[in-house]
């Protein structure tokens, strides 16, 4: 009898330990997910060169207004309209560089717009910015085409052209997407990156992202999210 209770009572420990262990798993759950949906930081860093070394400035700071902005621009989408500064002015948005014929990363990194876009849809503050690296062949009416193909929200998400100069100049030298620090580049040299570009209200840069990298992907959702906090 006496063995029988000391059972007993062995067995009801041995119930009460794994209920414990199983909330405290559950919780550890529910924490990860938490950081998951919420930023790493309080507020993301900036960037103002090509190594991408973050600078932890506060935001509404005059070092921040005084900070590295992308500069106005004049380019034209997929409609045949107009592309500059004026259109993301007080706009978050997440730019890259593609060509319609790439057969490589860019139908990926397509998907991944694709993707935020989805994303953000109903969101008026956000927009995404695609720049074709070869504006010779990406006309308007190529752009178009590809719009429709890849179910593109044209007020959501522009696909400009234009001046090659000025495109590859706001790649390399504003936006730094290129990541062959120190090793000089001009026009006869192709621009091909999978890197997405965070820019917020301020035209300032605040992440870059793989994006042929779906995790990568999944933070940048995120901290797009953060910075609307902001």
């Amino acid at each position: 009898m006496k063995l029988l209770i000391e059972m007993k009572k062995y067995s009801l420990l041995l119930i009460l330990v794994l209920i414990s262990f199983t909330s405290c798993k559950n919780e550890v759950k529910k924490e990860n997910l938490a950081i998951v949906e919420t930023s790493r930081v309080a507020h993301l860093p900036y960037y103002d060169e090509e190594s991408f070394t973050p600078k932890w400035i506060t935001p509404g700071t005059s070092e921040e207004k005084d900070f590295h902005k992308i500069p106005d621009f004049e380019l034209t989408n997929q409609l045949g309209e107009i592309v500059n500064q004026k259109t993301f002015e007080n706009k978050i948005y997440v730019t890259d560089f593609f060509f319609t014929i790439c057969p490589g990363i860019c139908p990926q990194m397509t998907d991944h717009m694709h993707q935020i876009q989805e994303e953000f849809k109903n969101d008026d503050d956000v927009l995404l910015l695609s720049h074709s690296v070869m504006p010779s062949t990406d006309s308007v009416s190529v752009l178009r085409e590809y719009a429709n193909t890849h179910e593109v929200i044209d007020d959501k998400w522009h696909l400009v052209t234009g001046e090659k100069t000025e495109i590859y100049s706001l790649g390399r030298d504003q936006y730094f997407v290129e990541n062959d620090m120190g090793v000089p580049k001009d026009l006869n040299d192709f621009l091909h990156t999978e890197n997405f570009l965070l820019i917020d209200k301020n035209k300032h840069i605040r992440g870059i992202y793989n994006g042929l990298n779906r995790a990568s992907i999944a933070q940048l959702i995120t901290d797009i999210k953060a910075l609307k906090l902001e």
